[in-house]
């Protein structure tokens, strides 16, 4: 920077403090209101959450946004933020005044020191709820729960599970023996840096302190370490603190970037667990049950012991299923010096003041030997207000004409005798109406593909280039799109043409999808390529040429990633299917299939849309269908016509491809529709 730029740039920057302290304190008063909602809601019994509302309130600020020139997922993202504090202060407020507690002060015991993942997880929870907590250190996860039983602390905090790790065993055995409640619980997400003295590097690096579950968590990371020895501790912030103490450079700490700046160390790698998305579950429990406003959305957990005979724990589970009630998990642990004997740890939805609970917690009593019922509290998980992708296409075109609906399939006939044969005969069983009647639905994180859904996957052909991969992520998002395409393995008939970026283009996608809330769809070509693709993406797509690969089928049969199996250039349907069978007999029961074209006689497409395959398959299997109308025209001009009609024959979904400057794509161009273009397909699809 010049020093003519300087005084400019300084304004720049007093601009941004003024708007950033505006935004501040409107936040600040808009919490307040959220508190005088509460009270208010309170004394007339009103409900706590109205998602239509919500919703209404959200595609309102969406469309304020768009005036303004912001996008829609940046908006959104900001709004869900408000909601949900909002939602929590209201709830919080409702149980306070319902249990009749102070807010004064509260004691909380946590495992152990300032800093550690335990320390923030409690620290978030009780903002909301306390003026001022004093948090009480333990060394041990007991010494927690005595600090709680004995009065020392109102309240205690534990980790119960991990994304990556699973269930904390010891923490199941203690409290399958304690005398207290679970009133809470609180997801915090535990962002794993590798921390040492200012200046460390990591080829220096010659032993690591970490807790034992930072070692299972960032497992990948410490196995390319080599001469590095790890050395446990009994919590992550105290692994930093012996840093600290021992200012040996090539010494560092698995812990988080807070505790790194509490003990002003530095981080010298973020990032390092398995996965991205690593979060703990925690638990906060008190000496006495607390009552939960039936308005609240809650969980109930319970331990149970079930007699040692055929059918024991199906005659339990049929109770929850009899009383409508759904479970959230089912855990079990052996039970100490008697083998053979399990007491199994559940969690459901529902509150334990309910009707419907109580009726199912004594039919319980009736088919156990042991029965524990550890807390009813109010759940973390709050669903979001969600503007659907119909209404983001049409709203992004401003043409509010015409009525939104889903895919306009219908009903497929049953299966007759004939038809039963025939799938026994040709080998897809699995596959067949005959095995299983109803639609199969693959649920993607939270997108529902199959039944009477209709969704839409999009991207480019190619990844090219980080920008290139944003660019079209925002743009999927804005308009509607639901699942991100891309490829990053690319099958090429010329041998010279662009072959993709690979694993790089891969780790551009799995960003692009992060940034923008949607899974990744992106084609696997090989078996040595599988686990590093189902490791990042959340489909593996088995391509047109692979489809009869069933070396690769029976691999990917084996993962537990969702599965879009192509229709070959001139494959039958029949062998459509007996290929998908292959991935089912392998046990990956999230198949769907694709009608991508057909090679024929015909010229002035680059292949043929068999339609007709669509309304086929319906009949014969319960797998979703999924239509591609850019490979089959390989003519831009003509996909969004064939993406209508796909909807029209009862397709679950499409996938195209756009880009933003086709004629500069690396593969397909032709068939890469243009943004204005794809933005007019998905208005006209949600019209239809």
């Amino acid at each position: 920077m010049t020093s003519a730029e300087q005084p400019e740039m300084k304004k720049v920057r007093e601009s941004l403090d003024t708007i950033d302290s505006q935004l501040l304190q409107l936040l600040a008063e808009r919490r307040k209101l959220s508190t005088s909602a509460a009270a208010a809601k309170t004394s007339e019994n009103l409900p706590i959450r109205d998602l239509n509302r919500e919703e209404a309130l959200l595609l309102d600020r969406i469309r304020a946004g768009r005036d303004c020139g912001l996008d829609s997922h940046f908006v959104t993202q900001i709004f869900h933020q408000i909601i949900d504090d909002s939602v929590r202060l209201q709830q919080q407020f409702v149980q306070k005044k319902a249990n009749k507690e102070e807010t004064k002060l509260s004691r909380v015991a946590f495992h152990g020191i300032e800093g550690s993942y335990s320390h923030l997880a409690a620290q978030t929870h009780f903002a909301r709820s306390y003026d001022s907590i004093v948090h009480t250190g333990c060394a041990t996860f007991g010494e927690v729960l005595h600090a709680v039983e004995s009065g020392q602390a109102e309240y205690g905090i534990l980790p119960l599970e991990n994304t990556t790790s699973g269930g904390l065993n010891e923490i199941y055995d203690l409290l399958l023996h304690s005398q207290v409640s679970i009133v809470g619980e609180e997801r915090c997400r535990l962002d794993h840096c590798l921390i040492g003295a200012t200046g460390a590097g990591l080829a220096g690096i010659k032993r690591i302190y970490c807790h034992s579950q930072a070692v299972a968590e960032c497992r990948n990371f410490l196995s390319k370490l080599h001469g590095v020895h790890i050395e446990l501790f009994t919590d992550s912030a105290t692994s930093v603190r012996k840093i600290k103490e021992e200012g040996d450079a090539t010494q560092a700490a698995i812990a988080s970037e807070e505790a790194a700046r509490s003990f002003g160390l530095a981080v010298i790698q973020r990032e390092i667990a398995n996965q991205k998305n690593n979060s703990t579950r925690y638990i906060v429990f008190a000496r006495a049950p607390r009552h939960v406003d039936m308005r609240i959305p809650c969980k109930t957990s319970l331990v149970m012991g079930t007699s040692h005979q055929p059918g024991s724990l199906s005659d339990v589970l049929q109770v929850f299923r009899e009383a409508g009630i759904n479970l959230t998990k089912l855990e079990s642990r052996p039970v100490a010096d008697n083998p053979g004997e399990e007491m199994f740890y559940v969690d459901f939805e529902g509150n334990v003041e309910d009707g419907r609970v109580q009726r199912a917690l004594q039919e319980l009593t009736r088919c156990t030997r042991f029965l524990k019922v550890l807390g009813c509290y109010p759940s973390y998980d709050l669903p979001q207000a969600v503007v659907a992708p119909q209404i983001m296409a049409t709203d992004a075109t401003r043409n509010e004409t015409g009525a939104v609906t889903g895919t306009s399939s219908a009903t497929p006939p049953k299966p007759d005798a004939k038809e039963k044969e025939k799938a026994e005969k040709k080998g897809y069983k699995l596959a067949s109406r005959a095995h299983k009647e109803s639609d199969t639905i693959i649920d993607i994180k939270g997108i529902k593909i199959g039944g009477s859904s209709f969704i839409v996957m999009a991207g480019p052909c190619s990844v090219e280039s980080y920008e290139q991969i944003m660019t079209c992520a925002r743009e999927a998002k804005e308009h509607g799109a639901v699942i991100l395409r891309g490829g990053c393995f690319k099958p090429r008939t010329n041998p010279y043409s662009f072959q993709g970026l690979g694993f790089d283009g891969l780790d551009m996608m799995v960003e692009a999808g992060r940034t923008f809330g949607m899974p990744i769809i992106t084609e696997v070509m090989a078996e040595e390529d599988l686990e590093g693709v189902a490791a990042k993406a959340d489909i593996l797509q088995i391509g047109a040429r692979n489809m009869q690969n069933y070396a690769l089928l029976k691999a990917v049969g084996r993962t537990h990633r969702p599965v879009m199996l192509k229709r070959s250039l001139s494959a039958p349907i029949d062998e459509l299917l007996q290929a998908t069978e292959y991935l089912l007999a392998g046990g990956n029961q999230q198949v769907m299939l694709c009608e991508r074209g057909i090679r024929t006689f015909e010229t002035a497409t680059r292949y043929t849309l068999d339609l007709s395959a669509v309304p086929v398959l319906k009949r014969r299997t319960h797998l979703p269908i999924i239509v591609d109308p850019s490979h089959a025209a390989g003519d831009r001009d003509l996909v969004a016509p064939l993406a209508l009609a796909a909807k029209a024959v009862g397709a679950h979904g499409i996938i195209v491809e756009f880009h933003p400057e086709p004629e500069k794509a690396l593969s397909d161009g032709p068939q890469a529709l243009r943004f204005p273009q794809f933005e007019q397909m998905m208005a006209d699809l949600f019209r239809a």
